[in-house]
């Protein structure tokens, strides 16, 4: 049976580029902790590069490397440079929290 402690994560730019790079989908399910863990540590999880990582969406909001990703979230992973890393691109805006 597949675990149900999984999110459901893009990689963006050059994130894209890496996942493509390496022979493995830039988008995909990862399993995570069930109390969570943070963009910074699923990041580190996956194997990119954390010193390009700016932050992420979860559930279309705008956030930060501390931001915990838990079982369910949809994650856009944004690494530094992308040009459209706004928030109204993947959904309804919400600012930075």
């Amino acid at each position: 049976m597949a675990s149900e402690n999984v999110a459901h994560v893009r990689c963006l730019a050059l994130f894209h580029t890496f996942q493509r790079d390496h022979n493995r989908p830039p988008e995909l399910d990862v399993e995570v902790p069930e109390d969570g863990v943070t963009v910074l540590g699923l990041v580190e999880q996956m194997g990119l590069p954390v010193e390009s990582l700016d932050g992420a969406f979860i559930n279309y909001r705008n956030s930060g490397p501390d931001a915990i990703v838990r079982p369910g979230d949809r994650v856009a992973l944004v690494p530094q440079g992308t040009p459209a890393s706004y928030p109204a691109f993947f959904g309804p805006f919400v600012t930075r929290e």
